[in-house]
């Protein structure tokens, strides 16, 4: 796992990321194959994860590539859905996500938020 530069705390984001590819196997993606790129506004900067998914293998890296599914969303709003304090499927109905692509792909990937806190 990626150590937070001292002084500085990992964000949401990249702790529930690096310990999703920490993993090995994620029984709960078993059933998913293909690609997920988050792309995260942050004001005016816009940081790319992409998600590769093969039967459950997750491999996660810093990449602008093609996926199967573009979700765009507010850097806060996935935050939220990795620290579990927002519904992905709520914030998808509310309008705070853009999703292009493999809609399907997205549902599955959302079984690997954590649930509400507590």
């Amino acid at each position: 796992m990626r150590a937070a530069p001292p002084g500085r705390r990992r964000s949401p984001t990249a702790a529930f990321l690096d310990d999703l590819a920490g993993r090995g196997k994620e029984p709960l993606l078993k059933s998913a194959s293909g690609t997920l790129r988050f792309d995260l506004r942050d004001g005016d900067r816009i940081e790319h994860w992409a998600v590769k998914i093969e039967k459950g293998d997750v491999n996660i890296s810093r990449s602008r590539a093609h996926a199967d599914a573009v979700v765009r969303l507010d850097r806060s709003t996935f935050d939220g859905m990795t620290s579990g304090t927002v519904n992905a499927t709520a914030a998808l109905l509310r309008g705070d996500l853009d999703v292009t692509g493999d809609l399907g792909l997205v549902m599955l990937f959302q079984r690997v938020f954590p649930g509400p806190p507590g």
